[in-house]
């Protein structure tokens, strides 16, 4: 049987409060890993590459230190550690909700299979990932440091590792789930889809994020994810809110949900 892979982000938003230093928020992250757990018993021929944004964690760190726009130096390098180990914080909590939902979850961490140049991937190592999903694991990836040939260090968010990952495993769909029930036009309403055509008409109602990012807001976001979905025969990617029980589990059990914003290359 054919497997349907989904590659599946937790936003940092989602799961931490981004307001707040280092605060998860384990109540959601709990149900949202039962959720998990749900989709992948009720669905057997579905495989799941899961990742998560950094929130309150590495991101809070990242930005005091500039890492994002490189390391040099002793002090820069501390920095560079600090956000690791920040990063590895959450990680390690999203880790121990999966297990505790019963999701065999692997983390592999991106510093050790990416590598930058000038704050660009440029090259990623597939082999643990793809041998998780043959295993019938969960590979878990996440927002994290990275070695840079020009920067020295820089920060790689979910959706670039995620990004390079789908040109050596060619996802169904990716789902992005956050806080918000999908993209906002500028009366507040969901955009049922976004397009390279449409984008224009909706740019100036898409805003920054709320809290430390240092990885870019959602109109960053939705500019890579269409640049992605374009790069892939039109990929398509759906942006949902983890916030309503229920609708993860419900996306995941379907190709065609009429849930929050859809993003392709598709006019």
């Amino acid at each position: 049987m054919r497997k349907r892979t989904i590659f599946l982000k937790l936003g940092g938003s989602l799961i931490t409060d981004k307001t707040e230093t280092e605060t998860a928020r384990p109540r959601i992250l709990g149900r949202l890993a039962a959720e998990i757990r749900v989709a992948i018993d009720e669905n057997s021929d579905l495989q799941l590459v899961l990742g998560h944004g950094s929130g309150s964690f590495g991101h809070v760190a990242a930005a005091r230190h500039g890492t994002r726009h490189g390391v040099h130096g002793r002090q820069q390098w501390l920095g560079f550690s600090e956000v690791s180990s920040a990063a590895a914080r959450l990680n390690q909590l999203v880790v121990e909700a999966m297990h505790g939902a019963g999701v065999p979850i692997m983390s592999v961490r991106p510093s050790a299979i990416v590598q930058c140049e000038d704050g660009t991937i440029t090259h990623i190592a597939p082999h643990a990932i793809k041998n998780a999903l043959a295993a019938g694991l969960v590979p878990l990836v996440m927002g994290d440091v990275a070695f840079d040939q020009m920067r020295g260090g820089t920060i790689v968010s979910t959706e670039e590792v995620m990004t390079a990952l789908a040109h050596h495993i060619r996802p169904d769909t990716l789902i992005l789930a956050g806080e918000t029930d999908g993209v906002y036009d500028s009366d507040g309403r969901v955009i049922p889809t976004l397009t390279l055509a449409n984008l224009p008409r909706y740019r100036t109602a898409l805003g920054g994020s709320r809290g430390t990012d240092v990885t870019g807001g959602m109109l960053s976001k939705v500019n890579s994810m269409l640049a992605l979905s374009q790069a892939l025969d039109s990929l398509p990617i759906r942006i949902i809110s983890g916030l309503n029980e229920g609708v993860l589990t419900a996306v995941l059990a379907t190709d065609t949900p009429l849930i929050g914003t859809l993003l392709t290359a598709n006019t």
